[in-house]
């Protein structure tokens, strides 16, 4: 498979011995050129979390414009990591009772 052009996301490639030629733009590139790093969250272990994990939160957290707070020990089941941290929240999730909200890494531990 072909990869679209890193510099101006052209269809249009070509190969062209070792390496790929955007028509469009110009840019010749390798195939691991287009590999992107991933984004490697971890949790207040140090135990890299994934989408679709689930974590327990470790510390009661208090949620902005709520009288409640998230207890210790709740679990959060299929989160999502975001790849663009929000002021340091790097988790999507929802929560019973709360509702969709993010979380920072280090106040959950994977189980």
């Amino acid at each position: 498979m072909i990869p679209n052009c890193p510099k101006c996301q052209s269809t249009y490639v070509y190969e062209d011995q070792f390496f790929f030629v955007c028509p469009e733009c110009g840019h010749e590139f390798k195939e691991e050129d287009t590999v992107e790093e991933q984004v490697v969250v971890k949790d207040s272990n140090g135990n890299p979390i994934q989408t679709g994990d689930t974590v327990t939160v470790i510390k009661d957290l208090k949620v902005k414009g709520s009288s409640t707070a998230i207890k210790k020990g709740t679990t959060v089941k299929n989160i999502r990591v975001l790849e663009n941290p929000v002021n340091g929240h790097d988790i999507d999730c929802k929560i019973d009772g709360f509702g969709a909200m993010q979380l920072k890494s280090e106040f959950v531990k994977k189980i």
